[in-house]
């Protein structure tokens, strides 16, 4: 099982790669939407990525008011 910092380098390194942003520009405590400049439905696009990548399902529930890199990669650690 990958530690909290290596789910979080990798969240990063997805959300830069698919949204095509610097990963150097991304920090674990931005907002994702300001950060990559996207809206909700790129949002959710990007999570089903993640989900698809980790092997874990997200229940809603677990996402509301999540915006930045670091919480939403606690979350997604707590699944695996």
């Amino acid at each position: 099982m990958p530690t909290a910092n290596q789910t979080l380098d990798e969240i990063l390194n997805l959300a830069a790669a698919h949204f095509k942003v610097p990963r150097e520009k991304l920090n674990a405590d931005d907002d994702f939407f300001k950060a990559l400049g996207v809206d909700s439905l790129q949002t959710l696009d990007l999570l089903t990525r993640l989900e698809h990548h980790f092997h874990v399902e997200l229940p809603d529930y677990e996402l509301q008011g999540v915006t930045d890199f670091r919480t939403l990669a606690g979350r997604i650690q707590a699944r695996l």
